[in-house]
């Protein structure tokens, strides 16, 4: 007798489990029990499991029986005139979702000539075991899945057109490319999911080779000329927002230009663009510091008292400014209300991006990289018709990594753009290669891809072919621009008196072994003395008892509270950091005594 479990709870036993389960299945084909339902049989436990839960991943197969799929040419005709749909299949049982459970009991054929009398169920497409995102990688059946999952992924990155209404919204850190393009080499998918419409890369020519070195690690070479004629161009839009807040006892904040009364004024001319509203005006152009939207707010904390003194009823300023390392101009005010009938002014600003060193490129295939120079024109290589690159690609990332359809987009590529067609690149049902070969042949190039080139800095003929052709490329959304982070002096934090930390707070770079390892190999130890001394303070401390004396300013002594005032005290040097620790050792009832000597 077998055991059968309904979502993990027992229901009672069977005695034939196989015939069983194959009974259930027939009653949910012919639409008897609900459709959602999912049974399988587990012979090494003897276990009939029924699944009806919710949030189970499922997936669509074509039933087959004695070696035959259900879906017939004649079902798949009155699919195409819209007699038949989807949920009718279902019904008919031509078609049924699996769970990973039940899946373990089928055997799944990929394609309809590999179909056998043992084969229980087809695949409707092989590609549907891939993503959205995936899917739209073309040629993807000739590469690892590592770096089909990676260009899944630089997809989801890159700088495109993201909604046609952007001029009227306000999103939180978005670009928008200039000139977006449709890709020569596409998949299947990419009309069914009309990205046609929301496009996010460029059709550029790629060339692979190494060229004076400036590519090295995953770098690639930029042509300039490229760059001007608008490849790779975006915009970068990020909001500013205040709101006239409402507190206890009748107060609120105030949008306005701040009076100089006010507690934490800044300087005059941060508040330069400002009109009388306290509102920047559209087109301004921002730097770093400068005021966006002016406000001020009621003092932080009213105590009893504080209404007899006079200084507590200056209020404190509170304006939206641009943080450290920002520009742009202003492209966008709008003046609104909140849920709460607060008044609410968003600002919204705009960056031209130019592509730079530094800035992230990649492929649809995982091959992904930063930008190492940008060469005008008349230093990149031509071919014998004088076409120039528009991004030179390292040799180096295809053999370790195996991106054969990173090779095979850009032959595709080539032939696409040459004949003026698209090229059908959909995985497992792309167009062949030997025929890409063929068409490339008879529009007067090498098969293979290869041309000869010349150095654009010498003239002379390069020996090796080297293999060019275009390339659907996307610029990524991480741009130098947004990441450079660098500092002198700055903000401190309270408890520690360390840098803060974080490029948003205008932090500090941690220093760590290994880059002190550096420094001493490169003979400028003496820079750590300058590189560990962020928190360096002067402590007294009492000779008698090793703890932490008390400096008098008042009176210009120091003493030792535990000890009295004849004692030896010393000033030592030390991280405030440590002089913390030796507080909170001090607060648990540890005594840290220091124990002083003389430097040699």
């Amino acid at each position: 007798m077998s055991e059968v479990y309904i979502d993990g709870k027992f229901i009672g036993t069977v005695e034939n489990p196989e015939e069983f389960v194959q009974q259930v299945r027939e009653e949910r084909r012919s639409s008897k029990i609900p459709d959602g339902l999912n049974i399988s049989y587990n012979k090494v436990s003897d276990e009939v499991q029924i699944e009806l839960s919710n949030g189970r991943a499922r997936r669509p197969l074509i039933v087959v029986k004695d070696g035959k799929s259900l879906l017939t040419e004649d079902t798949l005709k009155k699919l195409q005139k819209n007699e038949l749909v989807w949920s009718d299949l279902i019904k008919q049982g031509l078609v049924e979702y699996l769970d990973t459970s039940e899946e373990e009991n089928a055997y799944v054929a990929f394609s309809e000539e590999e179909l056998t009398k043992e084969h229980t169920h087809l695949e409707i497409t092989p590609l549907d075991m891939f993503s959205l995102s995936t899917s739209l990688v073309p040629f993807a059946n000739h590469t690892l899945s590592t770096r089909v999952h990676g260009g899944s992924k630089s997809q989801k990155q890159a700088v495109g057109f993201y909604t046609a209404n952007f001029p009227v919204r306000i999103d939180t850190d978005v670009s928008v490319l200039h000139n977006p393009q449709v890709p020569v080499v596409q998949s299947m998918v990419y009309d069914i999911s009309e990205s046609d419409k929301h496009p996010a890369g460029q059709n550029i020519v790629v060339a692979i080779l190494s060229y004076e070195g400036y590519n090295m690690e995953d770098g690639v070479i930029i042509n300039k000329s490229a760059i001007e004629y608008g490849m790779g161009r975006s915009s970068y839009f990020r909001p500013a927002s205040a709101e006239e807040l409402r507190y206890s006892g009748g107060l609120v904040d105030e949008i306005s230009i701040p009076d100089k009364e006010v507690k934490g004024y800044r300087i005059e001319k941060d508040y330069r663009f400002l009109e009388d509203d306290g509102i920047i005006h559209p087109e301004s152009k921002v730097k770093e510091g400068d005021v966006v939207i002016g406000k001020t707010s009621p003092p932080r904390f009213l105590s009893g008292m504080d209404e007899y003194n006079l200084a507590s009823n200056v209020r404190r300023e509170s304006s939206i400014a641009m943080k450290h390392g920002e520009q742009g101009t202003v492209d966008f005010v709008m003046i609104t209300e909140n849920e709460e009938g607060n008044k609410l002014v968003q600002v919204r600003l705009r960056d031209l991006r130019i592509p730079e060193i530094g800035d992230k490129f990649a492929s649809r295939h995982g091959q992904k990289g930063v930008v190492g120079i940008i060469l005008p024109e008349t230093d990149m290589p031509f071919t014998a018709r004088g076409v120039t690159p528009d991004i030179i690609f390292s040799p180096h990332g295809i053999p370790s990594r195996m991106t054969v359809s990173h090779l095979l987009e850009l032959i595709a590529g080539k032939t696409g753009a040459l004949s003026g067609r698209y090229v059908d690149g959909t995985t497992f049902n792309s167009e062949p290669e030997e025929a890409l070969r063929e068409e490339l042949l008879s529009l007067g190039f090498r098969e293979d891809g290869t041309e000869t080139l010349y150095n654009g800095m010498t003239g002379r003929v390069m020996k090796a072919k080297i293999y060019i052709g275009d390339m659907y490329y996307l610029r990524l959304k991480h741009m130098v621009a947004n990441k450079l982070h660098s500092r002198a002096r700055g903000p401190i934090q309270l408890l520690t008196r360390q840098p803060t930390e974080g490029r948003a707070k205008e932090g500090g770079l941690r220093l760590g072994e290994m880059e002190k390892d550096c420094f001493v190999a490169h003979g400028a130890s003496l820079l750590l003395k300058e590189r560990f001394d962020s928190d360096r303070t002067i402590v007294p401390i009492c000779e008698e008892c090793g703890l932490v004396a008390v400096y008098d300013r008042f009176k210009n002594r120091s003493y030792c509270p535990m000890c009295g005032e004849d004692t030896e005290v010393s000033n030592v040097e030390l991280s405030y950091a440590f002089k913390l620790m030796l507080d909170e050792l001090k607060s648990m009832g540890v005594y840290p005594r220091l124990e002083l000597k003389e430097k040699y």
